[in-house]
C-alpha cells in the first residue's frame, strides 16, 4: 500500500513523508475527511513506509508484503463494534501496543470512526494518549471531527482530507473500467468520495427519465400518485437516498440550462431537461435543489423516511 496508492491528497501526504523523512513523527495522528476519500488508505501507506523504514514502502519486502494482505503482526486495526468502539475494544488494544514489537520497528494501530467511541472508551484511549508507548504509532480516521473527544483531538496531530474533484474521481472510474456516461454520472453524485463512486453502480441503474418525468407529473390537487411514490421510496432508505442524489443532479442539470449552459452531467436526457427548464423558473428551480437536499440531509440524521418523503414531494409539487 505505497502512497502512490492515494488520491488527490498530495497535502496530507506530504506533511507525513517528510515526518518520516525527518524521522520526527507523531505518536498519535488524527485524519479527519468524508468517507471513502483516501484517509484510511493514507493510514495504510503511512504504517507501511514506517514499518519499511523509508518515506514510502518499497512493497516488496516481507514487511510490505504483510501490510499489503493486512496480515503484519504489528498492525492492530480497531473499528466499531455495533454502534461503538467499546471499552474491552480499547483495553486489548492497550495489551497489545505495550508489548514489544514482533518484527516492525514499532507497534502500530488504526482506529476507524473514532467518533464513535463510548465515553468509557474514549477515557480509556485518552490515557494511552497521555502517556503513549514509546514503541507504538496511533492513527485515528473520522468523518466527524466534532464527535470526536476535544480531549482526544489535542492529543493527536490533525491532518484534513478534502473532498476529491469530480474529475479525478471520473478518471478513477474510467481507469476502473467504467464507461465514460456512466463514470460522469457517479462522480457527479459521489459527494467527493472515491469509495462511494467505486461502489455505487446502482445509481445507472436508476431511470432518470422516468424519474424527471413523474417529477414534473406531481400535482397538489390529485395527491394520491405523490403518497404512493413517497411510501414506494420510502421503503428502501439507501435506495431513497441514491434517487435523492440523482434527483439533485438532474435539477442541477436543469438550473445551468436555465442560467444559459449546456455542460451538463445527464446529456442523453437533455430535451427533457430542456422541458423541465422552460416548464418552472430558476428560483423555483433552486427551492426544489434545497428541498431535496434538505431531505436528504434528514434521512441521514435517520428522520422517518415516509414523512421526509412525504414532505419533499408535496414542496416539489407545489
Amino acid at each position: 500500500m505505497p502512497f502512490s496508492r492515494v488520491i488527490g491528497q498530495a497535502t496530507p501526504v506530504d506533511v507525513l513523508r517528510r515526518a518520516l523523512r525527518s524521522g520526527k513523527s507523531a505518536h498519535a495522528y488524527l485524519f479527519e475527511g468524508i468517507e471513502g476519500c483516501g484517509k484510511g488508505t493514507t493510514a495504510l501507506a503511512f504504517v507501511e513506509a514506517t514499518f519499511c523504514g523509508r518515506d514510502d514502502g518499497c512493497g516488496t519486502c516481507p514487511s510490505c508484503r504483510k501490510m499489503g494482505k493486512l496480515q503484519h503482526p504489528d498492525l492492530h486495526m480497531v473499528e466499531p463494534d455495533g454502534a461503538f468502539i467499546k471499552i474491552d475494544q480499547i483495553r486489548e488494544l492497550q495489551r497489545e501496543l505495550v508489548l514489544r514489537p514482533v518484527e516492525a520497528p514499532l507497534k502500530a494501530c488504526i482506529i476507524r470512526d473514532a467518533d464513535r467511541l463510548n465515553p468509557s472508551a474514549g477515557n480509556a484511549l485518552l490515557k494511552t494518549l497521555e502517556e503513549p508507548p514509546g514503541n507504538a504509532l496511533m492513527i485515528l480516521l473520522t468523518t466527524n471531527l466534532d464527535g470526536v473527544l476535544p480531549t482526544v483531538r489535542s492529543r493527536c496531530q490533525l491532518l484534513r482530507f478534502a473532498p476529491l474533484s469530480e474529475e479525478m474521481i471520473e478518471e478513477q472510474l474510467v481507469a476502473a473500467g467504467r464507461d465514460r456516461a456512466g463514470a460522469r454520472l457517479a462522480a457527479s453524485l459521489a459527494g467527493g468520495s472515491l469509495g462511494k463512486a467505486l461502489g455505487d453502480e446502482e445509481a445507472d441503474t436508476i431511470d432518470r427519465a422516468a424519474l424527471l418525468k413523474r417529477l414534473g407529473a406531481f400535482s397538489l390537487s390529485d395527491t394520491a400518485p405523490l403518497f404512493a411514490a413517497a411510501e414506494e421510496m420510502a421503503s428502501n432508505r439507501e435506495q431513497a437516498l441514491k434517487q435523492l442524489d440523482v434527483l439533485t443532479s438532474l435539477l442541477r442539470d436543469i438550473l445551468l440550462i436555465q442560467g444559459g449552459s449546456d455542460d451538463v452531467i445527464n446529456r442523453d436526457i437533455f430535451p427533457l431537461l430542456e422541458n423541465e427548464a422552460a416548464r418552472l423558473s430558476r428560483e423555483r428551480n433552486i427551492e426544489r435543489i434545497t428541498n431535496t437536499m434538505e431531505a436528504r440531509r434528514a434521512l441521514m440524521r435517520n428522520a422517518n423516511p415516509r414523512l421526509t418523503l412525504d414532505v419533499l414531494l408535496m414542496r416539489l409539487a407545489e
